[in-house]
């Protein structure tokens, strides 16, 4: 039986690709997207096997519906790519309360509401004593793995997805659920601005930043074969795929009781003088 996958943002760039990547292997797709000629013209593409969703997912009737859609139409749900996202560039000092919220809602709460109604699913499915080979596959991003100057507001949303990642990868296994994230680059309308520099005409034939290059990792992630792969951040762009490590603890020092606070100075400057950090994008 083919896996039925829902992908969220699928109407245009990254989501686009893996929509179309995963019903090259015989899946069967909801193509969720915001704008309906979007969606609909991707599972147009796809045919018979593919159903148009323009459900928001930052609200949980939405995220809810969704999923509904995937078990109504075709039986079951096996694979969720939470794709959906925007951007609201503003410097701190800048970024408006509702700029803030907007993206917040898109990235964090569109990647959280999906994925507690996808899980709720599974659940039930395993503790029904059926077979679950569910795996979800986020998207973060460089910014929210290092920052990114003028984007507060998109890499804390994406720093919050890869914590979540980690989290839910934890907690769903015993359901037979997978739960893995991509931080991708490539050439879509949210980052045209990002990587101007890199938008020239491909090389050698090989256009590296084509978001069609993003989907080969989430359509292996979103397989059986890959249920023993969980909790991983991956960052992909052209032919590169790099496991990426988050917060670890480094050098230390316990006193083995109370410090001041001016004993700590050369204390602290010791423990970080040997420690790089990958610096922000955009930092001078």
């Amino acid at each position: 039986m083919s896996r039925v996958v829902i992908v969220t943002g699928a109407g245009r760039g990254i989501g686009r690709a893996h929509a179309l990547a995963f019903a090259a292997t015989g899946a069967r797709v909801v193509v969720n997207d915001l704008s309906a000629e979007a969606a609909g013209e991707v599972a147009a593409l796809i045919g018979p096997r593919a159903v148009a969703s323009t459900d928001d997912v930052g609200t949980w009737a939405g995220a809810q519906r969704l999923v509904d859609t995937a078990v109504s139409e075709f039986g079951g749900l096996d694979v969720l790519v939470n794709n959906a996202g925007i951007v609201r560039d503003r410097m701190i000092v800048s970024c408006g309360e509702d700029e803030w919220d907007e993206v917040v809602r898109v990235h964090l709460k569109g990647h959280f509401a999906p994925l507690h109604h996808a899980a709720a699913y599974w659940r039930g499915v395993a503790k029904a004593g059926g077979h679950v080979s569910g795996r979800v596959i986020n998207t973060s991003s460089g910014a929210g793995l290092f920052g990114s100057v003028g984007q507060t507001n998109y890499s804390a949303a994406k720093a919050g997805i890869a914590s979540m990642t980690l989290v839910a990868a934890a907690e769903l296994a015993r359901y037979g659920v997978t739960v893995n994230a991509i931080a991708p680059a490539a050439r879509t309308r949210m980052t045209e601005a990002t990587f101007a520099d890199a938008m020239a005409a491909p090389q050698d034939g090989f256009d590296a930043m084509a978001p069609e290059n993003i989907s080969p990792l989430v359509v292996w992630l979103g397989s059986e074969e890959a249920g023993d792969v969980t909790g991983r951040m991956f960052e992909v762009d052209g032919g590169r795929v790099c496991v990426v490590h988050g917060w670890q603890r480094g050098p230390e020092v316990d006193k083995g009781a109370r410090w001041s606070p001016d004993e700590l100075g050369d204390v602290v400057r010791k423990l970080v003088a040997d420690d790089h950090p990958v610096p922000v994008y955009g930092a001078e």
